[in-house]
């Protein structure tokens, strides 16, 4: 609607109306996870939980809204049609731009249950949406460097225990928990550095996944596989508030996870370790060859 007005003018007003939107919806629900704080019982929590979730529901949908107003994008999106709302769903995706968030709540809102992110630990530290993650339980991981874990191997459990903490959480009300598994965003440079096999995609990481599922795996419905493609190339987040993303194009598929996923043990054996990574790579080939179909189609 407001596809007219100059770019940066179109980010002004998108940053504005995003900000108060986050103000708003923030006092309410700091003021429910006040009672949370205050009374930590179970009980409480499956009460005040669901009120959280349709909170962050709401800042999403109005989100959507500004999105729709200040932006001209075309979407191209297959596989959304038919996921049933009801349950749990672990839900993966590539990871290119802090975008991407947007774009999965934009189209996953109200349509399987919220999504709750896997957080560094940094963020927490954001004004206002950080304490807003807190609140709604998003699990906050420490990346420690290979140095560092070499000389101090215990840290290696503080993003474990977290994972599980949140998790438990999670298994009291029906949640989506969302993994970026490259663990980053993806750069040329990084993906130099990691000498990735993958034409399109960083390495993925497989400890969040494999912990996920061996904390909750019982519960949940299916793995939602989304993979989000930008044939224009990745915007930043401000060309994305100034309309300059042209075109969005994310396939979504719902895959059954493996039964013997759910009970084995990714630390500590080192064949059941071998078998996850092999099913994670196999995904990761499949959404390699799916980017650079879309791609080369664009």
């Amino acid at each position: 609607m407001l596809g007219f007005l100059p770019p940066v003018l179109r980010g002004a007003i998108a940053f504005l109306l995003l900000a108060v939107n986050t103000l708003f919806w923030c006092t309410l629900l700091f003021a429910f996870a006040l009672v949370k704080l205050v009374l930590p019982f179970q009980p409480v929590r499956k009460r005040v939980d669901p009120v959280l979730n349709g909170i962050a529901t709401l800042w999403v949908a109005c989100n959507s809204g500004w999105m729709r107003l200040t932006q001209k994008t075309r979407w191209d999106v297959q596989g959304i049609e038919g996921l049933p709302y009801e349950g749990w769903y672990l839900v993966n995706c590539n990871h290119q731009s802090w975008v991407d968030i947007f774009v999965l709540q934009h189209l996953l809102n109200r349509r399987i249950p919220m999504l709750k992110f896997f957080l560094k630990q940094q963020l927490i530290y954001v004004p206002v949406i950080g304490l807003a993650w807190w609140a709604l339980d998003f699990p906050f991981m420490k990346r420690h460097g290979k140095a560092q874990l070499r000389k101090r191997p215990e840290l290696r459990q503080q993003d474990t225990e977290a994972t599980r903490r949140a998790c438990e959480k999670f298994a009291l009300v029906p949640t989506s928990v969302m993994n970026f598994a490259e663990g980053t965003r993806f750069t040329p440079a990084k993906h130099r550095a990691q000498a990735s096999p993958y034409r399109h995609l960083l390495k993925p990481k497989a400890g969040a996944l494999a912990l996920a599922l061996n904390v909750m795996g019982e519960r949940f419905r299916s793995l939602v596989d989304v993979t989000i493609v930008y044939p224009a190339g990745r915007p930043t987040f401000w060309e994305f508030l100034c309309g300059r993303t042209p075109a969005i194009t994310v396939r979504v598929r719902q895959l059954p996870i493996p039964v013997e996923f759910c009970a084995g043990d990714y630390a500590g054996d080192p064949a059941f370790r071998s078998q996850f990574q092999r099913w994670l790579d196999q995904l990761w080939q499949e959404k390699d060859l799916q980017i650079a179909a879309i791609l080369q189609r664009a």
